[in-house]
């Protein structure tokens, strides 16, 4: 069937379409990350930007949109002021702490 077949077919009220449907095999969605609902929103970067958070993403072993709602939270936390910081810079207070300074 063509394209203009289909339309006709689709506006005629034609059932094809739905036993189509009907037939198909279950899709397998994947499982939510979270309890919390969540909004989609787009954002526009850079594509060096988006390979260095894809990396940075890569490298902690989790997803993009994940490694940004974790820096988006930390952001808003930071203007609450409430804590929230990551182990890796904890960690490098820490080391930074146990090293003499200069006199």
């Amino acid at each position: 069937m063509n394209r203009n077949e289909a339309i006709k077919r689709f506006h005629g009220g034609d059932d094809t379409f739905a036993e189509l449907i009907d037939d198909s095999q279950p899709v397998e969605l994947p499982t939510p990350d979270t309890d919390v609902p969540m909004v989609s929103r787009s954002v526009r970067l850079p594509m060096d930007t988006y390979e260095r958070v894809r990396s940075a993403a890569e490298a902690r072993g989790i997803g993009v949109t994940t490694l940004m709602r974790q820096w988006i939270e930390a952001g808003l936390a930071d203007l609450d002021d409430s804590a929230t910081v990551s182990l890796a810079d904890v960690r490098r207070a820490l080391a930074a702490l146990s090293r003499p300074t200069a006199a």
